[in-house]
């Protein structure tokens, strides 16, 4: 058995495949693999980490034992919001605003349309509301946007909104009032009342206030997140307790964690759970920016592609983007989410072919891992581009999951060629490697526009691929980019999970606030704005320090960054300001806020567009509280010869590529040491993930065992 003290485990359940990290005490790693099991994520969860406890020999429930942090990512929740599947809950909000989830916002109507189809407004649809008009209740109140009671809420019109929605049967009920990021005084008030309603009908449901879940502006954006708080963390909590009592049946003593949008861990009992939503993509980028920094490469773009979708970002300068009202799931959220874009387009995307028209359109179905593609021959019927790659000899059916799935390469082919070939009227191999290149050139258009919307030069920028199918195409949607290198890892299929387990505890506190820094503020005015800013941070500080201390941290290792969103007055984007203070104790710490602004203005937008003579505006202060705790570490081995040992060739096999078959080498990915070369054709197999090399290009490995693949030149015959 192994000596080895394993202290982290890190899971990211993706739509096919959950991707296990086992970190041990020295930054080593186990990777580990198993269908995904949406009916009850806990299974595929055990499954996937004993794959990644047998790699090194050890017992399942000493690992879970020793284990110091468990930590758990995926999109379930996500998956909940698109299926409409959450809870069935109502609404009180205040009188005036009963239509305000029919209305949403114009950006809903449009967003995830296609370029073609959002020419025609007149086809577009508004997302399906989560809260029906009959669940609605308007109570009159008005808190004005400076705090001031303009209207005091109405009791008795609480109580029959109460009243009525347990008529409904509803599960939870949301409160939201106008201005109550400003004074929540009204929304806490409602709520009491709705409590003791409940109380008198002995009714347990939970009751969410817009003020306690988003204390920011814009009044849609906080009913939003509320809404799917309320609606889709409900069921994301059950499956992640559902993990968490797996882990503690093998023995694990602490509660489990989960990745926050932003990039931070929380557990799973944290009351804004729907920050969580995006949890698994936001891993990969953050793993991205922690092996950047160790290899000296802060300029990344990443790719992952697994089964079901294609994410993207970019991380410039060491500065991973924060996007404080993404739109997710067609619905516009003030939640801070670390910038990205996605697209269905992984291996397991299913192909169809109109038999009238003969177009080919992909996804954005995806055959997920259960029934999965055709060949996983577990009862699937739908051609996917994972048989594509079955088919075209790319993947080796014998050693898929490490041969834990054998692949049905003859059903493969009988069912790709009645539902596609034939309706196309062309070779089974041309049209298979004819749908491979379309999820390709959908993965390349996609990395095209986000680089044409950011202004990136990729000559400045390495391109890390990764996620299961990632290595598989990179050769094609890398090629043409002009990228500073192109990288991939073996543990390729689990580097979102590897990157969960780079994130420190985490937590992101903030609140609007409407203060204003005229060219010529006197002393009063300057000190006022002091007082509110120390005012805002204190409570925050608070607040942070209270809830890291209920999750076990000690709170002399927590650690605080002050930040501030601020623009020219009379702007309509903020920028966020970073701080090194700890609180604005002088006037001189004032100028250093405003001077950190213009630096960092000028910086964005150059010099020339600063307009300091308009004055300033703080639009939202904010604090992030961190606590640290040990992460993976990649070792760094000398280079040896640029031939692989004969332990890691693994004979050959006819490969389809470029529409003609190839006679491909076949090299095992864990057997490549540093210096190694291999020239294509080539397939570097792993039993999480596959490498196809086409004629002409080739890959070596560095002193981190990162894979870099290298292009062949332009004038190349094999280039695309």
């Amino acid at each position: 058995m192994s000596e080895r003290k394993p202290l982290v485990l890190g899971i990211d359940a993706g739509g096919t495949m959950t991707d296990t990290l086992l970190v041990d005490a020295d930054g080593h790693f186990s990777v580990g693999k198993a269908a995904t099991t949406p009916h009850n994520e806990s299974e595929g969860f055990v499954e996937s980490a004993i794959d990644a406890v047998g790699n090194w020999d050890m017992d399942l429930q000493k690992t879970f034992e020793q284990l110091s942090v468990v930590l758990y990512s995926g999109t379930g929740m996500l998956n909940t919001l698109l299926s409409r599947t959450g809870r069935r809950i109502g609404l009180i909000v205040t009188r005036g605003m009963e239509d305000a989830v029919l209305m949403g916002r114009g950006l809903q109507t449009w967003t995830d349309y296609s370029y073609p189809d959002r020419l025609h407004a007149v086809t577009h649809q508004a997302p399906d509301p989560l809260i029906p008009r009959d669940r609605v209740f308007g109570v009159t109140e008005r808190i004005d946007q400076f705090g001031n009671v303009v209207i005091p809420f109405y009791p008795d019109e609480a109580e029959e909104a109460a009243n009525a929605l347990i008529a409904q049967g509803v599960e939870g009920i949301c409160i939201v009032c106008m201005n109550s990021y400003v004074d929540d005084a009204h929304e806490q008030g409602i709520a009491d009342l709705v409590q003791n309603v409940l109380d008198k009908h002995e009714v347990d449901i939970p009751i969410h206030l817009s003020s306690s879940v988003r204390p920011v502006i814009r009044e849609q954006s906080r009913l939003n997140s509320t809404a799917i708080e309320a609606y889709a963390a409900a069921a994301g909590r059950d499956q992640l307790i559902g993990v968490e009592e797996a882990a503690h049946g093998q023995g694990f003593r602490y509660g489990v964690q989960t990745v926050l949008s932003y990039g931070g861990l929380a557990g799973i009992r944290y009351p804004r759970l729907h920050e969580t939503m995006i949890s698994g993509p936001v891993g990969g980028i953050l793993g991205a920016k922690y092996v950047g920094d160790m290899i000296g490469s802060d300029s990344v773009i990443v790719s992952d592609m697994g089964g079901t979708s294609f994410d993207i970002a970019a991380i410039t300068r060491g500065t991973i983007p924060i996007e404080n009202e993404p739109t997710l799931a067609r619905f516009k959220l003030n939640l801070p989410t670390i910038s990205m874009e996605s697209i269905g387009a992984g291996a397991g995307t299913i192909i169809k072919v109109d038999p009238l028209t003969k177009k080919v359109s992909l996804g954005p179905e995806s055959a997920g891992s259960w029934p999965g593609p055709v060949a996983f021959d577990q009862g699937g019927t739908e051609p996917t581009v994972c048989d594509c790659d079955v088919i075209m000899g790319r993947l080796n059916p014998d050693y898929f999951l490490g041969g834990k799935v054998k692949l049905n390469v003859e059903k493969a082919k009988q069912v790709f060629k009645e539902k596609v070939a034939d309706p196309l009227g062309v070779d089974i191999y041309e049209a298979a490697e004819g749908m491979a290149n379309l999820l390709e050139m959908d993965a390349k258009d996609s990395m095209s526009q986000m680089i044409s919307a950011r202004a990136v030069d990729p000559h400045d920028y390495s391109l890390m691929a990764y996620g299961g199918s990632g290595p598989l195409h990179m050769a094609e949607y890398s090629r043409g980019f002009g990228f500073k290198s192109v990288l991939t890892f073996p543990f390729a299929a689990a580097f979102s999970a590897f990157g969960c387990t780079t994130a420190d505890y985490l937590r992101r506190y903030s609140r609007s606030v409407q203060l204003t820094l005229p060219p010529d503020a006197d002393a009063n005015h300057r000190a006022s704005v002091i007082a509110s800013l120390n005012d805002v941070w204190d409570g925050l500080r608070t607040k942070a320090i209270r809830e890291m201390g209920e999750e076990g941290h000690d709170k002399a290792d927590v650690e605080l960054q002050l930040f501030a969103m601020m623009r020219y007055t009379g702007q309509l984007e903020d920028v966020e300001v970073p701080l090194t203070i700890s609180r604005v104790s002088a006037d001189a710490d004032l100028d250093y806020l405003v001077e950190a602004f213009d630096d960092l203005y000028a910086a964005i937008n150059r010099p020339v567009a600063q307009y300091r003579e308009a004055g300033h505006s703080i639009t939202e202060l904010g604090l992030i509280a961190k606590v640290d705790k040990i992460k993976p570490t990649l070792k760094r081995r000398p280079l040896e010869g640029q031939k692989p040992s004969s332990e890691a060739f693994k004979g050959t096999r006819e490969m389809y590529y470029g529409g003609t078959w190839h006679e491909a080498k076949l090299w095992e990915m864990d057997l490549l040491r540093p210096g190694n070369h291999v020239e294509g054709p080539a397939v570097v197999e792993h039993p999480a993930t596959t490498l196809v090399i086409p004629a002409g290009d080739h890959v070596w490995v560095d002193e981190w065992t990162i894979i870099h693949y290298e292009h062949a030149a332009p004038a190349d015959s094999n280039s695309k």
